[in-house]
C-alpha cells in the first residue's frame, strides 16, 4: 500500500508530540519528519521533499502563510494543510492564496485530520463554507474590474488543451476535484493530473493563482 508521506509543523511540544503519535496510527500515512519553527520547516521540507505538510498557521519565528509561499515556491510539489488553532478568515484566506490546499482547526478529532488529508492527496481542497464564499466574491470582483478591452475567451495563451480549459472553468465554477470527476466522467486522481500541467503552463501554483489568470485574461467566466 502505497503511504503518504507527512511533515507536521508545530510550535507547541504536546501538541507536536500528540500530532506524530495520532499520525502514526494510521497505516496509510508516514510521519517523514517535523518541525517546531517556520525557518527550520522550509528548509527540511525542501530536503526531505514530504508530500503533505500538515502546517501550524503560528510560528514563533515565521507565520504559516510565508511558510506556505517559500515551500511552494521552492518545492511546488508538495502539498500544505493548514493547521490552525482559530478561524481566522484573513489569515486561511491568505494561506489558500499562497498556496495551501486547505485547512482545519486543532480542536477536530483525529479521523477528521486523516480525511483532510486523504482529501488533499486526492486533489480536493479543504474549506470551511464561509471561506469558499469568500474566494467566489473575490473571483465574481476580479470579472467587475476587467476592463471592456479584455481578450476573447477564445484567447488561450498558455496552449491549455481542450480538456485542461474544461477542467479550469469548472474549477472557476466553484466545483471540487470530485465534482469535476463527476461532470467530465474522469477520475479524480486524473483532473488532478490535468490541474498539474494547467498550472505548470500557467506557471502558478494553486486553483486560486489559475483561477485569478483566467478570469483577468477573459478566458473563463464565474
Amino acid at each position: 500500500m502505497d503511504r503518504t508521506r507527512v511533515f507536521v509543523v508545530e510550535d507547541q511540544p504536546t501538541l507536536l508530540r500528540n500530532l506524530l503519535k495520532v499520525l502514526s496510527a494510521f497505516a496509510e500515512l508516514e510521519v517523514v519528519g517535523s518541525a517546531q519553527a517556520g525557518e527550520e520547516a522550509v528548509e527540511a521540507v525542501v530536503q526531505v521533499r514530504p508530500e503533505l505538510v500538515l502546517l501550524d498557521l503560528e510560528l514563533p519565528d515565521m507565520n504559516g502563510i510565508e511558510v506556505t509561499r517559500r515551500v511552494k515556491r521552492r518545492a511546488p510539489g508538495v502539498e500544505v494543510l493548514i493547521l490552525t488553532s482559530f478561524e481566522d478568515e484573513q489569515k486561511v484566506y491568505e494561506a489558500i492564496q499562497a498556496g495551501a490546499s486547505g485547512y482545519l482547526v486543532k480542536r477536530v478529532g483525529p479521523e477528521k485530520i486523516r480525511s483532510g488529508i486523504r482529501e488533499v492527496m486526492e486533489g480536493g481542497t479543504v474549506l470551511e463554507p464561509l471561506i469558499a464564499r469568500r474566494f467566489w466574491n473575490y473571483f465574481h470582483s476580479l470579472k467587475a474590474q476587467q476592463p471592456p478591452a479584455a481578450p476573447s475567451k477564445d484567447d488561450n495563451p498558455w496552449g491549455l488543451t481542450p480538456a485542461e480549459m474544461e477542467v479550469l472553468r469548472y474549477v472557476a465554477k466553484g466545483l471540487s476535484n470530485a465534482e469535476v470527476g463527476r461532470v467530465m466522467t474522469l477520475e479524480r486522481r486524473t483532473v488532478r493530473t490535468h490541474l498539474s500541467h494547467l498550472y505548470r503552463k500557467m506557471g502558478v501554483n494553486s486553483h486560486v493563482d489559475a483561477v485569478v489568470l483566467a478570469v483577468r485574461s477573459g478566458l473563463v467566466d464565474v
